[in-house]
């Protein structure tokens, strides 16, 4: 991104442990007005709650490897799963149904059936980077502060001659991966759903 990254970007770190509460704190404000999450965590004020639930899980699976980024305090992070990872472990997946039905009870089906979705969309016949979760805490929205942080990892992927992927769940934001080189190859939807793009950029 050169000259026109955020200066802040440059204290980005790779998050520890120590890091997944804050991290998850700020993706549930983050992700309360998005289109999917919002539709499939309908109650608004059970919502902040839950997704922090939902996204420590998902955050405890990443930090199995040294691709989760953050700002210092937690105002943007991108989470990356490298080729040949996983969100999570075999174990963990085996712990998703009782999550999910302890908090959302006999709603959980529409996650459930969304993150099959998101499983048949993913890209299988070549390795790649998985943009797993970005978010910018809202206190810190219109800086450029995300998009500078996927910027910066993206230059540690290019570096590796390495292609990308992610699934864009709002469309306001499919203009600013479309900016960093990604480009649609798809969508998706559950059954009700909104729809959820898959997007691609090729290695460089």
């Amino acid at each position: 991104m050169g000259a026109n990254r955020p200066e802040s970007i440059s204290e980005a770190r790779v998050a520890t442990a120590a890091d997944a509460g804050g991290i998850a704190q700020m993706f549930a404000l983050a992700f309360q007005d998005d289109p999917l999450w919002a539709w499939a965590f309908p109650d608004p004020a059970q919502r902040y709650q839950q997704l922090d639930t939902w996204w420590r899980f998902f955050i405890d699976g990443a930090l199995r490897y040294p691709w989760t980024w953050t700002m210092p305090n937690y105002e943007a992070a991108a989470v990356w799963i490298p080729p040949g990872g996983a969100e999570l472990s075999v174990e963990a997946e085996e712990q998703i149904e009782p999550l999910l039905s302890r908090l959302l009870g006999s709603q959980s089906q529409r996650v459930l059936e969304i993150l099959d979705e998101f499983e048949r969309a993913h890209p299988a016949d070549q390795p790649h980077y998985y943009l797993s979760l970005l978010g910018t805490h809202p206190d810190h929205r219109g800086r450029g502060i995300g998009m500078g942080l996927v910027a910066d990892t993206l230059e540690r992927i290019d570096q590796q001659h390495a292609a990308a992927y992610l699934e864009s769940s709002n469309p306001v934001n499919h203009a600013r991966y479309e900016r960093v080189g990604f480009v649609r190859i798809g969508e998706f939807a559950a059954p009700g759903g909104p729809p959820v793009a898959t997007m691609w950029r090729d290695p460089r």
